[in-house]
């Protein structure tokens, strides 16, 4: 009897703790039942919201914009613009917008949703964890998983709205935040439809550089490690001054050697085009530290299970062409399409609207929503 009540404490102090992935074994050695588990309360951040429009693009007065946040499941409160179409009745099908990396929903991520909702749909522009009017300390920190979770949580938010139908939800992920959304959609059930626009995978990029498929695994290898070695003695300094080194924005001045992408960047958030105050990816950069998890965390190694309708979009010009190219060989769903635009660059898809593809993305959502 003894041995028997070991056996079962073993197996529910490593379903605590490891969760989910041993659940069907536990299940064979003792019923598990939540009925009178403990929950835990959630207790959103007071956060401060600019009440004057900030944004990068006009206001759009067919829709209905206002500020509103919600809890992910790390505690973060974050801070989001709504828009909804003017006039509507019952309920309307959902879509969480969030990117680019190191943007704020002030610059791209809020276009793409004021427009989406003059098309219909009720949509969410976030900040993400860490980032512009949304909660987390340290500033401007960065994560794979916990950026994966922000648009976890966001689905969690719509779907729970009463003038939101819970089962037509979709997401749009902007640069690196198309490879959060790709990574979301292999997790998260409720993603009914996802889009990708100008997508990043940062996990790659940051382990390996850019252009990777023209260098050996040797060559990623020793270069990953060199990379490791600085960024671990840097988190001794941190920890040592208490403070945390920023990886550095985007440059603020160009040379004519620089790459024609960095240029595009520069024009884009170093100037009144896209500039903001708020964004990292104009000001300080992310922390430096936030680069060795991504280097270990490949977000897109489940991408394959992706059973939903999946659209991705790119420019032609795109230095950044091969991120969606490649991920899209690697969905196995039969609703999948890979959209290139004629003649756009990589921030092209940022703001320009006579490139970025509303009318399909349109299209895309209320077919599959």
């Amino acid at each position: 009897m003894k041995r028997a009540f070991k056996n079962f404490l073993t197996a529910a102090l490593c379903l605590s703790i490891i969760g989910a992935p041993f659940a069907a074994d536990a299940k064979k050695l003792a019923p598990v039942d939540t009925t009178n588990a403990p929950s835990v309360k959630v207790s959103p951040e007071n956060l401060k919201l600019e009440k004057q429009w900030d944004k990068v693009f006009p206001r759009n007065y067919r829709v209905n914009h206002r500020k509103v946040t919600f809890v992910n499941r790390y505690g973060i409160t974050l801070a989001a613009d709504l828009y909804e179409p003017t006039n509507y009745s019952g309920k309307l099908p959902a879509i969480a917008v969030a990117g680019p990396f190191g943007a704020v929903k002030e610059q791209v991520s809020g276009r793409y949703a004021q427009e989406m909702a003059t098309r219909g749909f009720i949509t969410i522009a976030f900040d993400p964890s860490f980032t512009g009017e949304s909660g987390g300390n340290p500033r401007n920190t960065t994560s794979p998983d916990i950026n994966t979770e922000d648009f976890c949580a966001a689905v969690d938010y719509l779907s729970t709205q009463a003038n939101v139908d819970a089962n037509q939800i979709g997401i749009i992920g902007i640069c690196g935040w198309g490879g959060f959304a790709l990574n979301a959609a292999a997790q998260d059930t409720r993603i009914k439809a996802t889009v990708t626009s100008t997508m990043y995978d940062m996990t790659r990029v940051i382990a390996n550089g850019y252009f990777d498929n023209d260098k050996d695994a040797e060559t990623l290898r020793k270069a990953r490690m060199e990379a490791r070695q600085k960024i671990s003695a840097q988190r001794t300094a941190d920890y040592r001054s208490g403070t945390y080194q920023m990886a550095g924005a985007v440059p603020t001045e160009i040379t004519a050697d620089m790459p024609q992408f960095v240029k595009d960047y520069h024009d884009f958030y170093q100037t009144k085009r896209g500039y903001h105050k708020r964004s990292f990816g104009s000001t300080t950069g992310g922390t430096l530290s936030s680069s060795l998890v991504f280097m270990n965390m490949p977000i897109l190694f489940y991408s394959n299970e992706i059973e939903t309708p999946v659209l991705m979009i790119h420019g032609e010009k795109a230095h950044s062409r091969y991120f969606s190219e490649d991920a899209f060989k690697k969905l196995t769903g039969t609703n999948k399409e890979l959209l290139i635009v004629p003649g756009a660059s990589h921030v092209d898809l940022y703001d320009n609207v006579n490139k970025i593809p509303f009318d399909k993305i349109e299209a895309f959502f209320k077919a599959n929503l």
